[in-house]
């Protein structure tokens, strides 16, 4: 079977789509989206992607009216972490896991975000 090899982008709705894509390019570097064909979009490194549907009733996410939540892997969540507090930015540390560490973090609409450092093999 032919199987899809990753990611080709992540859309979701937005108040305002222009601000919010510029926080997510200053806090957390993912590249706003190209207005030519000459640059070139967010490139993320290789890794571990779980996709997974969690039931209509989880609380995992937080807000109950909130259908998805973000997780991004990070290298350094210790440099992350401190890059996000000294912007203003409040972010909670859960107890590290088997799998690693993870953190959460709410973008300026209210949607939510979980970091996640893998553990080291």
């Amino acid at each position: 079977m032919e199987k899809v090899i990753g990611f080709g982008g992540v859309f979701f709705r937005s108040k305002d789509p222009a601000a919010l894509a510029a926080w997510y390019d200053t806090h957390l570097g993912i590249a706003q989206v190209p207005q030519d064909f000459d640059s070139q979009p967010w490139t993320p490194e290789g890794g571990p992607t779980v996709f997974a549907p969690f039931p209509a009733d989880t609380d995992y996410f937080g807000d109950p009216a909130q259908a998805f939540m973000l997780n991004f892997r990070v290298s350094d969540m210790d440099a992350m972490l401190a890059q996000l507090r000294a912007a203003g930015i409040e972010v909670t540390e859960s107890d590290p896991m088997p799998i690693g560490r993870f953190a959460r973090l709410q973008d300026p609409e209210g949607n939510p975000i979980e970091l996640w450092e893998p553990k080291a093999p």
